[in-house]
């Protein structure tokens, strides 16, 4: 069903859902793939693009949290960590392990003994033993380039990496197979209730129309993260989430620059925080900030000049070898994290990071959580929501979340580890995939491992309503390339214009608008520096 048949569907009317999810994020995507499996009629709706907000924006990690195990949140590790193993087993290409390495310094804290006790109880709740631990040789062997100056050894265990905005769309595109209606660009403006206060409904508005749309329906899941308290009914209750939004923002480099084959972190020297440096579709990825978000929510968030210092000193500090300047950056992103406080004024990083859910007679709003745990929040919310009838409606918990491939035979022109990648971006849809354009990537899209084929899908199947679209979330040809991908715009234009059925003036504009996204909110920061923690 296109974009116009869905709306048309829903302003007649004649549609009744059983649960409609408001937000397109890996917390929504999630939602709805596991109410459609279930066999539940299912709406989705987001203001923006999916996986426009925090959930394209994250630092890509599907991990078990062992962070959060030292912290004492053994619950939270525990999920983390099955889902884990569970989301590399069901979907590799998508989901794919990830060497870490943590390298020990003299005087530093954890030392190696404790950090060798934390992996000994996450290899535990694994059942699969990860860790080593690596002498000051064998440490600059798996890092070349990584400072010897203090250093003890190193800590190595596996996580996994993933593609976070490839992982919400696989999950919508499994959604959408067992039923459910997702809709990009359409607002949900108001939950309405019947006299008794119970929710019976929501008002949505899709970007191309001034006109509201009335949907019926006895359940909505807010599941829109930092946003989370503006569907709240009654912010007055002692009941309702106070979320702060915290920022955490990232350096793309080219690999040249910072060559590394496996994740490796490094406690800042400034604050002790963990920074990494990981591998990512070609490029190395220098990450993470943590401090409060100041600007507005509906606005594309930004890295402040000092968030970008902080990250280019920690790699001057463990790669002293390799300095990088300003101009080598590929690109930046920034996400805000919806983390749900109590109010207390702890510092960020202090903040716990467990979900948290709030019920109000049909409404359940959602936030905090992590992104390895999507499904466990899904179908906690979903019972929630659902009440004594979630025991015979839900599907089993032991079912998968994603469908495998159906066995399509790999084409010559494509390589086993591309088409490992393609697997798990597409699952059964890989075949459609494929007779949808050329096989080739072309000298520019090699650097990615993209084919013109898996744009060309996207402009056709995937939603595509701007092109940023396109070359942020579709793809991350923006965030990858040099210049925003500016020099392979006149090829996209030729594979995807005909595609999208845009006239010359609206790719025109199109392309402004992207251009001018990514100058503001995808690259080097301007403006006065800020705290940077």
């Amino acid at each position: 069903m296109t974009r116009t048949e869905s709306l048309n569907t829903l302003r007649s009317g004649t549609t009744e859902f059983d649960v409609v999810v408001v937000g397109g994020g890996i917390t929504g995507a999630g939602v709805a793939r596991e109410a459609a499996g279930s066999g539940l009629r299912t709406l989705l709706v987001e203001q923006k693009d999916f996986s426009w907000g925090t959930s394209s924006r994250s630092s890509k990690m599907v991990h078990g949290g062992l962070r959060y195990l030292g912290s004492g949140h053994y619950g939270l590790t525990r999920d983390a960590v099955r889902e884990r193993e569970r989301l590399m087993a069901e979907a590799p290409g998508l989901i794919d392990p990830l060497r870490f390495i943590m390298p020990h310094f003299k005087g530093q804290f954890p030392g190696p003994r404790l950090f060798q006790t934390l992996l000994r109880v996450y290899d535990f709740i694994a059942r699969n033993r990860s860790r080593h631990f690596l002498t000051p040789a064998e440490s600059m062997l798996w890092v070349p380039g990584l400072t010897s100056e203090k250093l003890v050894g190193a800590s190595g265990f596996t996580d996994a990496v993933t593609d976070d905005s490839r992982l919400v769309l696989r999950l919508i595109a499994e959604a959408r197979r067992d039923g459910a209606l997702c809709l990009n660009y359409t607002r949900a403006t108001e939950v309405k209730r019947s006299d008794d206060g119970k929710v019976s409904g929501l008002l949505i508005q899709p970007e191309e129309d001034d006109a509201l749309i009335m949907i019926s329906a006895p359940l909505v899941i807010n599941a829109t993260g930092a946003w989370a308290d503006r569907l709240q009914s009654d912010k007055n209750t002692g009941d309702t989430m106070h979320i702060r939004p915290l920022r955490g923002s990232h350096l793309v480099l080219p690999w040249s620059c910072l060559p590394v084959s496996c994740s490796v972190s490094l406690f800042h020297p400034e604050d002790g925080r963990p920074v990494f440096a990981f591998p990512w579709l070609g490029t190395t990825v220098l990450g993470t900030t943590d401090i409060d978000h100041e600007g507005d929510l509906d606005q594309e968030p930004v890295i402040s000049e000092a968030e970008t210092a902080y990250l280019l000193e920690v790699a001057s500090r463990l790669f002293p070898g390799s300095p990088i300047a300003r101009e080598d950056i590929l690109s930046t992103w920034a996400g805000v994290r919806p983390v749900v406080t109590d109010g207390t004024g702890k510092a960020p990083s202090r903040e716990n990071r467990e979900h948290e859910l709030r019920v109000d007679r049909g409404l359940v709003s959602i936030a905090g959580g992590k992104l390895t745990t999507f499904r466990v929040i899904a179908r906690e919310a979903l019972t929630r929501g659902l009440g004594e009838k979630a025991a015979t409606v839900l599907r089993p918990e032991s079912e998968p979340v994603f469908q495998p491939e159906q066995g399509s035979a790999r084409p010559t022109a494509i390589s086993h580890q591309c088409w490992q990648r393609l697997q798990g971006f597409y699952g059964p849809e890989l075949h459609q995939v494929l007779a949808a354009g050329p096989l080739e990537a072309g000298t520019a899209l090699q650097t990615s491992e993209l084919i013109w084929a898996e744009l060309c899908w996207a402009c056709q199947k995937e939603d595509v309503q701007h092109l940023d679209d396109l070359l942020l979330r579709r793809t991350r040809l923006g965030l990858v390339l040099p210049k925003a991908a500016e020099s392979l715009l006149p090829e996209i234009r030729r594979h995807c214009q005909p595609v999208l059925g845009w006239d010359d003036q609206r790719w025109e504009d199109e392309q402004a608008r992207y251009l001018s996204i990514y100058h503001h909110a995808y690259s080097m920061p301007s403006g006065e520096p800020s705290d940077a923690g």
